[in-house]
């Protein structure tokens, strides 16, 4: 067994997870910074190609209670002030830190940040990096500021599949090795969960592959809350055709910003006004109206061939087109896209989870020792995240959540208890591996995997009735069970089946989740829409998920946001 231990243990190296370790660090503490795939390159943050809303001023007049009133509204009633708060005060603190670990935020010629406006804020407080490279110079900049930190060690391709608890405290966590299938021990005064979202449960996303749904499932097997699972946010103006090599599907958005992209419909009208109340040129509905729009032209029949939108740049000069593409017309060029002449189809994907762990002001769950940070907690965005708050989200998070976590630096814990505990979840992993009797031995992971997005696509995705979500339950809980059920070939290293079927158990779960509080939230609020059930509730309400080993899920509604 591979054994370690820290004062706080990081869990996702994402932006939220290596600002953890950053803030951590910073206050004297020593970190396990640990992810199932290379620190630092995997989760959503080092995909992402937009802006990130902090109320610097300095394109405009600007403050941090403008961004609160914002984010707020844009929330549909379910944002969490609190939590809202703490990370638009912040932001402009974490967006400077991260400017000193070689982020080179876009300048105006005369110096000042460069700020441009985003749909659902109403000033320009969205800085960015040049050009598509925002999450990527991020993610690089901070790997930057903790590979060389001796105070943190990172561990890659290790496989959390279990938060170790005693006397009611997570003390740590278990899982094993993947590149030579040993079970792996780790103790922490303070865990830390950033393993990010879970829109790959759906056929049409934009995650990276290994945003399967860990850390929710983790934090409750754990004990802790999960609120308002139902929530996903699904991105308008993905691409759709033609075919795209090279570029990030999602990397639209920011074009129309600059340059008002037209988005039309399969008749060559613009729709937006009628469900939106948007202006021509101006790019300004939220991503769940915009979303709700397509889909409602698609339906009437108006949708473009291939069953979305056109974004259509015809109107743009070509200098102008140049200036704000850049390299990236080299690359839709060389797909045989050429936007003088040429629109292109975009349609909504699965892009971020707005739901998720139950956290305090401090990142704090409802379990004693366990923090999360960034997408896989709850608060920011309510029913709605307005685009530009993700990045923020997780920087700010993440440095609170480490400044808390090295609160508890120095506290002893009991490192042959948490050995024991390793020891017996690797026990269990062998069973879950290969269980007895052996029921299903033919079943390949990726084809269940595939079913089940095509399931959640289907009948969970952007538009949902009762009828849907009930038949998406039942079968939901049938590939579960073959999940169970199926044996897989005992592997000696780099077990890749073990991960998928560990990763799909997690989705699956999550999936159900997502089902159940869609089922029981009978209205349309942001995001979540229910074409049988189109009214708002007066009272935003709240679900609140808790999850025990016999039973499954269990929902409550909380009417306190």
């Amino acid at each position: 067994m591979q054994s370690y231990t820290a004062d706080v243990l990081v869990i996702g190296s994402g932006a939220a997870g290596l600002m953890a370790a950053r803030a951590a660090s910073d206050a004297g503490a020593s970190v396990l910074l640990v992810d199932k795939s290379l620190v630092g390159r995997g989760g959503a943050t080092v995909l992402a190609q937009m802006t990130v809303a902090v109320a610097l001023g300095e394109a405009e007049p600007d403050h941090p209670e403008v961004h609160y009133h914002d984010t707020m509204v844009g929330g549909r009633g379910l944002s969490v002030p609190e939590i809202v708060r703490v990370i638009v005060e912040r932001g402009p603190e974490v967006i400077l830190e991260v400017e000193r670990y070689g982020v080179n935020w876009a300048r105006t010629p005369d110096g000042r940040h460069a700020q441009v406006v985003a749909p659902g804020h109403s000033r320009r407080r969205c800085v960015y990096v040049d050009i598509l490279n925002t999450g990527g110079a991020t993610s690089a900049g901070l790997r930057r500021a903790t590979f060389r930190d001796p105070n943190i060690r990172r561990l890659k391709n290790v496989m959390i599949t279990r938060l170790i608890k005693r006397d009611g405290r997570v003390t740590g966590a278990a899982g094993f090795a993947i590149e030579t299938l040993e079970p792996v021990s780790l103790a922490a005064a303070t865990t830390v969960i950033a393993t990010g979202g879970l829109t790959e449960v759906y056929a049409r996303n934009s995650a990276s592959a290994n945003m399967t749904g860990d850390g929710f499932v983790l934090a409750a097997e754990a004990g802790a809350v999960l609120r308002d699972m139902e929530m996903v946010q699904f991105f308008p103006i993905a691409h759709l055709h033609p075919p795209l090599v090279g570029l990030d599907p999602i990397m639209w958005d920011p074009f129309r910003y600059k340059l008002g992209g037209r988005l039309l419909n399969g008749r060559g009208e613009e729709f937006l006004h009628r469900y939106t109340g948007e202006v021509a040129g101006q790019y300004t509905s939220p991503r769940d109206q915009t979303t709700f729009a397509i889909f409602e032209e698609v339906n009437a029949g108006r949708g473009s061939p291939h069953g979305g939108a056109y974004l259509d740049f015809r109107m743009v000069p070509e200098d102008k087109l140049r200036e704000a593409f850049g390299p990236v017309i080299g690359i839709l060029r060389d797909n045989g896209i050429n936007l003088t002449t040429d629109m292109v189809e975009v349609a909504p994907m699965a892009h971020f989870h707005i739901g998720g762990i139950q956290v305090s002001a401090a990142m704090e769950t409802t379990v004693p020792g366990l923090l999360a940070c960034g997408e896989v907690i709850h608060g920011m965005h309510g029913a709605n995240r307005l685009s530009g708050n993700a990045i923020t989200e997780a920087l700010v998070t993440g440095r609170v959540a480490g400044e808390t976590a090295a609160k508890a630096r120095g506290e002893r814990v009991d490192e042959e208890a948490v050995r024991r505990a390793a020891q017996a979840e690797w026990d269990r992993l062998r069973t879950f591996w290969h269980p007895r009797p052996v029921q299903r031995d033919d079943i390949a992971m990726m084809q269940l995997k595939q079913e089940l997005q095509r399931v959640m696509w289907a009948d969970a995705g952007p538009l949902r009735t009762e009828a849907q979500l009930q038949r998406a339950l039942g079968r939901v809980r049938e590939l579960a069970d073959a999940c169970r059920d199926a044996a897989l070939a005992q592997e000696g290293r780099f077990p890749l089946h073990l991960v998928e079927k560990v990763e799909l158990d997690r989705m699956l779960r999550v999936s159900e989740a997502i089902i159940l509080g869609a089922l029981e939230r009978r209205e349309t609020r942001g995001a979540h829409v229910r074409l049988d059930h189109d009214a708002t509730w007066d009272t935003p309400k709240s679900t609140a998920f808790t999850f025990d080993e016999a039973s499954g899920w269990r929902l409550a509604w909380l009417d306190r946001i």
